[in-house]
């Protein structure tokens, strides 16, 4: 049984953060910028009648925001989700061997388990596999145990998966409750795994440091800031009006971050984030290209996965805890 603790005592606002003088992490080889790509991987671990779910999936697809039947399932949306999957994860992969870059996934551990194959290849191709949870589905009304559960699923699913057996050091749930950050400490607690980053926060340009919820008083938790502009489901939302709006946003956003480094001395990071059965179609492919290729076309830039970021982000400026 979880604790009763109150959870929203983990979430101390903080309003000032690095201020105007943000610390250098000082990025292998000199390099003015670091990225990290995030994949995305949700599919067949979405909201399905199939898989025990009151009601199919409503968001992130084709169709825009839909009210879904209860009890019935969904051809469409299912199969949607299927092209992420089937396709969509490969197109992309084939784009980052390409150019030599890791990635990081946020793998929905229940879609690992309907393709083991991605899981095996993340693995043994240098890419980062990170915890979205078991499945991808709100938490905020689920009880404390009942989440409780979902997170040692998801452990236990990762490690059959993995070829060598890893458990994930970084989680991004995308839709967390107030607990899922003290939950998910409280379990890698108890199972002995380590937990290095929570990437649920989008406070900052650069990984900043919080108390281990539940910690000892020296341990720190790093927070890696993960993204809501630089993020395919734009598309979806209708707040870009075609792939050239969302590549050429990415592209400012790495100009800015790249500049205020040159100029300033301001060593920040971005992340760009994807969906494998939204930039993994062949129409919005091409914007990731063109991202892809911008971003290789300088020599001053560290591509990370998130996991690579966080180590170096606490070798170079290590917690100090607060008094």
């Amino acid at each position: 049984m979880s604790d009763t603790t109150n959870f929203d005592s983990w979430m101390k606002r903080d309003f000032i953060g690095y201020g105007p003088n943000p610390p250098n992490p000082n990025w292998p080889n000199g390099a003015k910028i670091c990225v990290n790509f995030v994949l995305n991987h949700e599919e067949g671990g979405e909201r399905s009648v199939e898989d025990g779910d009151t009601e199919a999936e409503t968001v992130l697809h084709e169709f825009g925001p839909l009210v879904a039947v209860p009890g019935a399932r969904d051809p469409a949306t299912e199969t949607q989700f299927e092209y992420g999957s089937r396709v969509g994860v490969w197109r992309i992969m084939r784009l980052f061997k390409k150019h030599n870059i890791p990635i990081t996934f946020y793998a929905v551990a229940r879609a690992f388990e309907r393709n083991p194959e991605v899981a095996k290849y993340a693995e043994e191709n240098g890419h980062e596999v990170a915890s979205h949870c078991y499945k991808w589905r709100p938490y905020t009304g689920l009880t404390a145990d009942e989440e409780e559960e979902y997170i040692r699923k998801a452990v236990l699913s990762f490690q059959k998966t993995s070829p060598s057996g890893k458990v994930p050091v970084g989680w991004y749930y995308g839709r967390p409750s107030a607990r899922s950050a003290p939950l998910v400490a409280k379990v890698y607690r108890e199972l002995g795994h380590e937990l290095l980053y929570w990437a649920d926060t989008y406070a900052d340009d650069l990984p900043y440091w919080t108390e281990m919820p539940g910690g000892k008083p020296d341990e720190g938790l790093v927070m890696a800031p993960y993204t809501l502009d630089n993020n395919d489901f734009k598309m979806w939302l209708g707040q870009v009006g075609s792939d050239d709006a969302f590549a050429q946003h990415c592209i400012d956003s790495f100009t800015t971050v790249r500049d205020e480094a040159i100029e300033d001395g301001k060593v920040g990071y971005i992340t760009v984030a994807l969906h494998s059965r939204w930039i993994g179609r062949p129409g919005r492919f091409q914007a990731l290209k063109r991202i892809v290729e911008h971003f290789a076309s300088f020599d001053d830039v560290w591509f990370a996965t998130k996991e690579q970021t966080c180590r170096h982000f606490a070798k170079e400026i290590p917690y100090v805890p607060k008094k």
